[in-house]
């Protein structure tokens, strides 16, 4: 006979995280010129396509940040990130194939872009596809090991996994990281796995 694992409600972590700043180029992290980037047009608005993408992003106005993201791209101006919020506005829009297309189109362009890996495991959490949520959310986990919130939704999908002993380890990794508010929380959650174990 199959148990029903009653969750206790706990804040919503699923929930697409949008790149916010520039990032800069891989050999400018390494402390290179990027010599052979190409030319650029020379604009005079203060801020590039992408950063006034991200302005009409955040103020809620999707038309023209899709507009912007793909002047952005088309200007090889932070290609993978416009790529990543191009896919928030398809998922908002309940667009699931383009979502998908734009988060694979920056892993493309950065393969380990966190912001890319968490959305997408999101986005098939949110479908139903539990085990591609899950190797995004521990690829997310392996770029950047210390975000709580992949942590937790890991742990959820593989509670909807019926893999009951490994959210309960996730769900430990993620109290160490959360105030005392969510670590309680994470802890109802614990109690309601080990109870469906029995």
């Amino acid at each position: 006979m199959s148990k029903v694992v009653e969750f206790t409600p706990v804040p919503k972590h699923f929930g697409f995280k949008r790149v916010r700043k520039r990032k800069r180029d891989r050999q400018e992290q390494l402390g290179q010129l990027n010599l052979f980037s190409g030319g650029k047009q020379v604009s005079l608005s203060q801020h590039s396509p992408f950063e006034e993408a991200s302005m009409f992003d955040e103020k809620g106005e999707f038309m023209q940040a899709r507009e912007l993201y793909l002047k952005a791209i088309g200007e090889n101006d932070s290609v993978p990130d416009a790529f990543c919020n191009l896919g928030i506005i398809e998922s908002k829009e309940k667009n699931y194939p383009k979502a998908i297309d734009c988060f694979t189109r920056c892993l493309k362009e950065q393969p380990r872009h966190f912001e890319a890996h968490y959305n997408l495991a999101n986005l098939y959490a949110e479908a139903a596809n539990f085990t591609l949520a899950k190797l995004h959310y521990q690829l997310s986990i392996e770029i950047e090991p210390d975000f709580p919130n992949s942590h937790f939704n890991l742990a959820l999908t593989q509670a909807m996994l019926r893999e009951m002993e490994d959210a309960i380890l996730t769900l430990h990794r993620y109290r160490q990281m959360v105030d005392n508010q969510e670590r309680q929380q994470a802890d109802n959650l614990i109690h309601s796995l080990l109870r469906a174990r029995i």
